[in-house]
């Protein structure tokens, strides 16, 4: 790599530095986060021999932003470097541990010249696989955000009111139903909810969606409301009460978010070649399809292997050796995101498929505890999906998990 380009990213400025293939340093510049910084970027790099047909690569420290997208968009490949592998870099160049932003751009730059083919370029995807992992990845923290508020709402609610989780703990949902929601918004309290009719409970649930029982509904929940239970001084009460609604308003945003971000991005996908591939394989729906998606995206160049991926995605197991010990474990670094997606998509794989639900049991008892089973067949439809990407082929059940061919000598015994 004969000259490189280290940016040190920040909010509103950058720090550039291009080197030559010996290490020296040819260029610095510090550019505003705007257009103009953006245009001076570009003469500093066509000073030292940066083409349409031939341009420098870059390193930074992040993957998002403007100047990511537009440094993307020129064509020109971009590398972006964790900064947790810069601060060690850092220390083969100054051992005094000086920092500078000027600094760290010369060190990015010398990590393309040294060690460009040990870091992964910013992979190729299309513009419908990027708008597909924004909505995913919306969603993804949609539904973190509602489990908060779910938490912090039930924590809040054990404290003065146990009968309204009582009286939804029967649900799958809990207090993320719908009919809790809104039973919960005209009763905020005790006292409210002992004081409310069969009308108001069935106007209530039947708002929420319910269609039938709704008389029994609202029988039981009178029933739960108006038995004896320790209770909170009346104006202590009332206050907890208050906080209860601006609770119930931040999960009930939570649950919009959710639904909307969710509907979004199934339609979004449905329209990439590969959404049909990817939900023929067993326990991938739309919603988790397009996080896979979204994770893994479609430039087919970006993973040279199967094991690259699932070395990604942290379902492939890692090995550390020294001397004569050896210890085999999960790998802790890894695409968050696409890791709990595969937890669901196992899970569910489980019931939709004999042959994953057969390949888990053979790993518990192999000994592999739950999520490590679970882990462990996620690693294998992984591999599978990759091969079925790759090849345009649908999922098959009985070559995916087509049983093992024995030899001769054992098929005889």
């Amino acid at each position: 790599m004969k000259v490189s380009c280290g940016i040190d990213w920040a909010e509103d400025h950058h720090d550039v530095a291009v080197t030559g293939s010996d290490g020296r340093l040819l260029g610095k510049l510090r550019i505003s986060d705007d257009a103009a910084g953006f245009q001076d970027l570009l003469r500093l790099l066509a000073e030292h021999g940066d083409t349409p047909d031939d341009p420098i690569p870059i390193a930074i420290e992040t993957s998002r932003g403007l100047l990511v997208a537009c440094l993307r968009a020129s064509g020109r490949r971009v590398y972006a470097i964790n900064p947790m592998a810069v601060a060690r870099y850092r220390d083969r160049h100054v051992v005094s541990r000086k920092k500078s932003d000027h600094h760290d751009a010369v060190v990015l730059a010398n990590i393309l010249r040294t060690d460009a083919e040990l870091h992964r370029p910013l992979p190729n995807d299309s513009d419908l696989v990027k708008a597909i992992a924004v909505l995913a990845r919306a969603q993804q923290d949609a539904v973190w955000d509602r489990t908060r508020a779910h938490n912090r709402l039930r924590s809040h609610l054990r404290e003065y009111y146990p009968a309204i989780l009582e009286a939804f703990s029967s649900k799958r949902e809990g207090l993320l139903a719908r009919e809790a929601r809104a039973v919960l918004a005209i009763a905020p309290t005790p006292a409210e909810a002992a004081r409310l009719t069969r009308s108001r409970l069935r106007a209530a649930v039947t708002r929420a969606g319910r269609q039938r029982r709704v008389q029994a509904e609202a029988d039981r929940l009178l029933e739960a409301f108006r038995q004896t239970r320790l209770r909170q001084p009346a104006l202590v009460e009332k206050a907890m009460g208050h906080q209860t609604l601006a609770l119930l308003a931040q999960l009930d945003a939570a649950c919009r978010a959710c639904d909307d971000l969710a509907r979004d991005t199934e339609e979004l996908f449905l329209q990439h070649p590969d959404a049909e591939i990817i939900t023929s394989f067993p326990g991938l729906a739309v919603l988790t399809g397009a996080r896979i998606l979204a994770e893994i995206g479609d430039d087919r160049t970006r993973f040279a292997t199967a094991r690259g991926l699932k070395a990604y995605a942290g379902s492939a197991p890692v090995t550390r050796e020294s001397g004569k010990s050896r210890r085999v474990s999960h790998r802790r670094i890894k695409n968050s995101r696409l890791a709990a997606t595969g937890r669901h998509w196992a899970f569910a794989a489980l019931t939709a498929s004999p042959g994953a639900y057969a390949h888990y049991n053979r790993r518990r008892d192999h000994g592999d505890r739950y999520y490590a089973a679970l882990r462990h067949l996620f690693n294998r439809m992984l591999g599978q999906l990759y091969h079925c990407l790759a090849t345009r082929q649908r999922f098959d059940e009985t070559i995916a998990f087509a049983p093992p061919v024995l030899s001769p000598r054992a098929a005889a015994a």
